[in-house]
């Protein structure tokens, strides 16, 4: 097997083991070399051929911030989060996509940090949108668009801190500190940053790192209604009156009798919350949600 057999090898191994995170990395790495290889041909070929492929690569990797610039090319509200012009770009927004995405792929899935990619950086593109609507230091009459992960990259690891603000990390492995400080200093810096003018997209940071938040307290809610509904619905049951011995025949029920029909109960319960763990509360049939019901009012 030759080398380039081998280094090819490494990277479908790299790409098909390294999670969804090294996936991202993988398709931002491809577009970056696309718009790099197809520049260095606009620069070979000179004159309308250079105009064309430059123009080409803005109209389709990039957002336009003024709005009717969006409104034509609305696109760019997604392709931008996966493309940069700029080696350090690139490399900057990867090693910070790596090192909280990897973190953030151990406490969820690979699908929702798919997820809260795509979510911060259109989130991140809507905040920067709004800024040049809204703010007239944005609005000196030239043409302005935002390019890069920064904005998705933000909600990941603000997602993150807000998960895990006690986790330690340990920057340059000099010492330890919570994760939720390094966040605190990183949103200061791009809350006091909103007001440059350094070809920065600060808003889309922050409209990233909202994002961030909102998407964590949505799935952390999921989780706490659920463990509020087993609360529910796990509470004692009410007590009938039992005597020993008794007969079922009899209208009064054993000892025996009432736990095996309270135990049959839970086990449905459990079953139907399950399922709406898995489906949704509208995945239940009619008989399921009467029965849900019922216990729910017997449990209080």
């Amino acid at each position: 097997m030759n080398t380039q057999n081998t280094f090819s090898d490494q990277l479908k191994h790299l790409y098909n083991t390294g999670g969804m995170t090294v996936k991202l990395i993988f398709i931002n790495l491809l577009v970056f070399l696309f718009i790099g290889f197809t520049s260095v041909i606009g620069q070979l070929m000179q004159g309308e051929s250079m105009l064309f492929i430059n123009g080409f690569n803005q109209n389709i990797f990039t957002l336009d911030t003024d709005i009717l610039g969006f409104v034509l090319k609305p696109w760019g509200l997604f392709t931008s989060i996966f493309a940069h012009f700029s080696f350090m770009h690139l490399l900057f927004n990867m090693l910070m996509l790596y090192f909280t995405g990897k973190a953030f792929e151990l406490f969820f899935n690979g699908k929702k940090l798919l997820y809260i990619y795509l979510i911060g950086g259109v989130s991140g593109g809507l905040f920067e949108i709004l800024a040049h609507l809204i703010f007239p230091i944005y609005n000196l009459g030239t043409h302005d668009f935002t390019i890069g992960a920064s904005g998705a990259t933000a909600a990941i690891f603000i997602g993150l801190v807000f998960h895990r603000p006690s986790l330690e990390v340990k920057p340059f492995g000099l010492f330890t500190i919570p994760l939720f400080y390094v966040g605190f200093v990183y949103l200061a810096i791009e809350l006091l940053s909103l007001g440059k003018t350094d070809n920065t997209a600060h808003f889309a940071h922050i409209g990233g790192a909202l994002a961030g938040v909102l998407f964590i307290k949505i799935n952390s809610g999921s989780s706490n209604f659920m463990i509020l509904l087993k609360n529910i619905f796990t509470k004692k049951q009410p007590k009938f009156t039992v005597q020993k011995g008794g007969s079922a025949r009899g209208g009064v029920k054993t000892d025996e009798e009432y736990n095996y029909e309270a135990k049959q109960r839970q086990v449905h319960v459990d079953a139907i919350l399950d399922k709406i763990a898995k489906s949704g509360y509208e995945s239940l049939s009619k008989a399921e949600k009467e029965f849900l019901f019922k216990q729910s009012q017997n449990g209080k």
